[in-house]
């Protein structure tokens, strides 16, 4: 079992970063895989980025290609997602999720556990 809580969501301008974390509680956290989501309202979650559990593989999804970076640090049981040049589009509820085969997938269905989320909002 793993407990996920996002931090680091906020009201930020077009352009500016944000860096949000995923704290993870629970055995064997550094064998799962994480990933980050989002979802806009009125729209499906969709996958961001993910990271294998040793870090050396990564996935974006196209639009943050070059903005968004995924990292972990297991001995602290957290991930990170430091999100630069913000865009209005980036606005959504972001979640942290963890699957246990290690893998830096982007299937959203091959995550077990899900955090809470944490607002994260791009004015124009």
């Amino acid at each position: 079992q793993v407990q996920l809580a996002e931090s680091g969501g906020g009201l930020v301008q077009t352009g500016g970063s944000l860096r949000l974390s995923c704290a993870a509680s629970g055995r064997t956290f550094s064998r799962y895989g994480l990933g980050w989501f989002r979802q806009a309202p009125g729209k499906e979650r969709e996958f961001v980025a993910s990271i294998s559990w040793t870090g050396g593989s990564t996935n974006y999804r196209d639009s943050v290609k070059g903005r968004f970076s995924i990292s972990r640090d297991n001995a602290k049981n957290t991930a990170f997602l430091q999100m630069n040049s913000l865009k209005p589009e980036d606005t959504a509820v972001y979640y942290c999720a963890a699957e246990p085969w290690g893998m830096a997938t982007m299937t959203k269905n091959e995550y077990d556990y899900w955090g809470q989320g944490t607002q994260v909002t791009v004015s124009s």
